[in-house]
This record gives C-alpha cells, structure tokens and sequence, in this order.
C-alpha cells in the first residue's frame, strides 16, 4: 500500500462511521415519526423537528449576529428553506402511512432528481450514461409503486407524498449547490434552521395540540435526532470519496427494514425489495460517475508539472 493510500483508507474508515452514525440516527427518527404519528399529524412534527435544528444553532447565530446572516442572495435561500419545509412535511406523511421499507426506498429517489435538475437549472453537462441511469432508476420506482398485492396500480397519496418530497428535497440540494460558490456552509445552515422554522409555525399552528410530558421528550428526540443525522452524514462525506460513502448511506433500508419488522411487524413485498434494488444500482452509478468526471476536470484543470 503507498504512502498516499493508507490515509484514504483511513478517511474512508472514518467516514464509514459517520455514514453510519447518520443510517442509525436516520432509521430512529423515522421509528419516531411513525410511533408518534397517530396523536401528531406530520405538520406538527415538523415544527417540532426544525424548533430543535434552529435551538442547536442558537449559539453560533447569537456569537454571530448579523454575521450569520450574511447573504447576497435572500430570493434562494427563502425557496430552499420552503422548498426544504414542504418536503420534510410531505415525507413525515409517507413515513407515518407507509411500511418504513417502503418510504424510504422511495426516498432514494432524490439521486435521480439530481440529474434533470443539474442539466436545467446549474447548467451542467449531463451525459448519456448518467441521463440512462437515471431512466432506469425511474423504471425502478414504477416497479415499487405499480405493482401492489394483487398486481393493482398502487401509487397512493403517501407514495407521491415522498416522491413529491425528494423532488423538493433534490431542489433544495442544486440550490445548495449554487449558493455554496460565495456563500459559508454556516450561513446555509442558519438561514434554513431560522426561514425553516419560521415556515413550520402556520401549519403547526393549524393542527397544535399540547403533548404529553414523555410525547415532548420523543418529540425534541426526534428533532436532535434529525439534527444529529445530517451533522452526522456532512461528517462522513467530508472525510471520505463520496464514491466509497454512497453504498455506505444505503444502509438505512437495510436498517429500516429490521425496524419495521421488529417493531410495527411490517414486511416489503418483493416488488418493494426489487424496484430498491434497481434504484440503489441507479443513484450509486450516477454518485460514483459524477465523482469520475468531478476528478477527470480536475486533472485537466491542472497545469502540468514536467
């Protein structure tokens, strides 16, 4: 092994503990959101998820002040903290009506938004094998959707619930993508906790009710616990290839799937496990050819040193 090769493997190492660290975190705060969705409509749960994203930034925007706010850009920022608000309302929906398994299978689906959306809105040049990759990856979702328990069309509220939300969700991620060219990851990060909080008040307000003591203590856990889960898969990105981290992140439908068995006795049926399957295959091509071509223009990028 060279020199330069062993501390990759150590950064992968510890960016596959961040990745897991984040599958966990992940897969607990959507047992919660199941568990406590009968008594809290998904409207509610996120206010209670973004009151606690906004509380652990509270003392980075006090030491800052109007620092933390700094922005040229206010337009994009209140589309992607609403954009962010809508999805996360739509996909709590689906994870309290859907078997886990099931939701957040769909859920992958973001990857492939990505696509079309990198091509019309960040200008990027999409090539065939990415555009191919991303059809099939779609020909998957119709596999998990169509199909139900007696060969019916099965594409229910809950199901365009969650694919409505990780198409919300994939904006929010190009609109990143094009803020983070003058802006601080920071000031990303309060702008969507405060404008996210913000925007999660009417619809809280529609369907408030008073928790019980121990439903408020699972409530703040469920937003700590959404928190922990992004920090935590910022981490893992950070120190490992994205490449070698994207198989990695898709351990939430293995762990997922053992939730919901163990605890709400729900099974996915083979056109759930297979219609994942292809999507898994579809995103983790698409990840692994972007960081190819991300690495190619750099070296191309380079001056050469002969």
């Amino acid at each position: 092994m060279t020199e330069t090769a062993a501390p990759r493997a150590t950064d992968n190492l510890r960016g596959a503990l961040w990745m897991l660290g984040s599958a966990l975190g992940f897969t607990a705060m959507t047992v919660l959101i199941k568990f406590l969705g009968d008594d809290y409509p998904a409207t509610l749960q996120t206010f209670y998820r973004q009151a606690a994203g906004l509380v652990i930034l509270l003392p980075i925007i006090l030491r800052r002040g109007k620092a933390a706010y700094a922005t040229t850009r206010p337009g994009i920022l209140f589309f992607r903290s609403a954009a962010g608000t809508l999805g996360m309302i739509l996909s709590f929906y689906a994870f309290q009506e859907m078997p886990l398994a099931d939701a957040n299978a769909l859920s992958f689906t973001r990857t492939l938004w990505l696509v079309p959306l990198a091509a019309f809105v960040v200008r990027e040049t999409v090539g065939p094998l990415r555009i191919g990759a991303a059809v099939v990856g779609f020909l998957g979702v119709l596999l998990m959707v169509r199909p139900g328990a007696g060969g019916e069309f099965a594409l229910g509220l809950p199901a365009l619930a969650m694919l409505t939300a990780s198409f919300l969700f994939a904006l929010t991620i190009t609109g990143m993508k094009v803020m983070t060219r003058d802006h601080s990851p920071t000031v990303l990060l309060v702008w969507a906790a405060t404008l996210g909080f913000i925007f999660a008040i009417p619809g809280a307000f529609i369907s408030w009710r008073w928790p019980d003591p121990e439903d408020l203590a699972l409530l703040c856990l469920m937003g700590v616990l959404g928190t922990i889960t992004q920090a935590c898969y910022i981490k893992g990105m950070q120190a490992g290839d994205a490449a070698a981290m994207a198989p990695i992140d898709y351990t939430r439908l293995v762990f997922t799937v053992a939730a919901g068995f163990l605890i709400f006795h729900e099974l996915p049926n083979v056109w759930t496990m297979a219609g994942a399957g292809v999507v898994v295959a579809s995103t983790l091509f698409i990840t692994i050819r972007e960081q190819q071509l991300a690495r190619s223009a750099k070296l191309s990028a380079t001056p050469d040193s002969q």
